[in-house]
């Protein structure tokens, strides 16, 4: 069977954008495909799918990976946005690495949609980026306000809508189901 590389985006306001994207990665792991995870926002939380999947990469000679490239939330005040963009672009070169290397079969790049919308990276860099795909690799675009330009270059696009939340009850974030 011929492999085609698909591009694929999960965006809009909806929770489930990077859990998606997460369940690809076990699907994909799970036929024998290589995958490396690369968080452009996140960094420094220990999120319960980052323990999964460290497991799963001993298991399997590390043929699956996350790399948290971000310094966090960009609101918070504590890192400057200098800082911000600077891990943004190590992230960046990180993922053209990964996608040129031939070392995977499906790199997901989780919060590039918010890196580009915060203007850590720019739109240009990320199109750029996807240009350097190879025909046969997997890529995978998450966070909200996907541009346009994006949407038209992928496969596949799916928008994640809101419909109804618990944090509008009050009800805060919880271990093991949000995060």
């Amino acid at each position: 069977m011929e492999k085609h590389g698909l591009i694929m985006v999960h965006t809009g306001d909806g929770k489930g954008k990077t859990t998606a994207a997460l369940g690809l990665a076990m699907r994909a792991w799970g036929d024998g495909l290589r995958v490396l995870i690369l968080q452009f926002i996140k960094g420094g939380w220990n999120y319960g799918e980052l323990k999964t999947i460290e497991e799963l990469g001993k298991l399997s000679e590390g043929r699956i990976r996350v790399e948290q490239c971000g310094k966090g939330f960009t609101n918070t005040g504590k890192v400057s946005m200098e800082e911000h963009k600077a891990a943004a672009h190590e992230a960046l070169a990180k993922a053209e690495e990964a996608l040129t290397n031939g070392q995977w079969d499906l790199v997901i790049l989780d919060e590039m949609n918010y890196a580009v919308k915060y203007e850590l990276v720019t739109e240009e860099e990320m199109m750029s980026l996807l240009d350097k795909k190879p025909a046969d690799l997997h890529v995978v675009l998450t966070g909200r306000d996907a541009c346009e330009k994006l949407i038209e270059r992928a496969d596949l696009v799916t928008e994640m809508h809101l419909v109804k939340h618990p944090y509008d009850q009050g009800v805060k974030a919880q271990k093991g189901i949000e995060f």
